[in-house]
């Protein structure tokens, strides 16, 4: 695992549990308005990342005070060591949240199958026809309307999001909101400006 960071608490990214963060680093998307730009390359800037033992031992000390983990990044689904993390992160008691852009369904997939997650919130970037601009590559939009169909038939809990760019406009987010499935949450984010590094 590219562990690039832990933030230690939030009481804002796992609706209804005290939560630490995991950052991985590298993202498959290349999306211009990206917060955590430092995480989109697969690689470090600093050349370094936290040890996963270290990031358990954290948590096993934690487990009186944090009730859920949020694996986020980035895109953790890129990640091969994802599975095995989750498990032992499981094995001490803890919620899983996942943050993904849902571009790899048979990785979710597989991670509902083995109940190594309790709540995913998957990105919407945009109106399909603007994924090339807003994510900076060409998805396979067969892959995201799989992942959506996955995760919201999945009976765990779940949130599709997207985040309200400048370029997006309230037509923009209707036609996304449109274009999901009427039974599952769906959140628009205030978009953030990233400060300058």
């Amino acid at each position: 695992m590219k562990i690039r960071e832990l933030q230690p608490i939030t009481l804002s990214d796992y609706p209804g549990n005290v939560a630490a963060i995991v950052f991985c680093q590298g993202c498959n998307f290349r999306c211009p308005w990206c917060h955590n730009r430092q995480l989109i390359s697969p690689s470090s800037s600093q050349g370094h990342y936290i040890p996963v033992e270290s990031v358990l031992s954290h948590l096993a000390c934690r487990r009186h005070q944090v009730d859920g983990i949020v694996i986020s990044g980035g895109e953790p689904t890129i990640q091969d060591e994802l599975p095995e993390f989750l498990s032992q992160v499981k094995a001490q008691g803890y919620a899983v949240k996942l943050d993904t852009n849902g571009s790899r369904p048979s990785v979710l997939h597989a991670l509902i199958t083995r109940r190594l997650v309790d709540f995913i919130a998957m990105d919407v970037k945009a109106p399909w026809a603007m994924y090339p601009h807003l994510t900076g590559t060409k998805p396979s939009f067969a892959s995201l309307h799989k992942s959506i169909q996955i995760i919201s038939d999945s009976g765990i809990a779940h949130a599709f999001r997207t985040t309200a760019v400048p370029c997006l406009s309230a037509t923009h987010l209707r036609a996304i909101a449109a274009a999901l499935p009427s039974h599952s949450p769906y959140v628009i984010q205030s978009y953030r400006k990233p400060i300058a590094s």
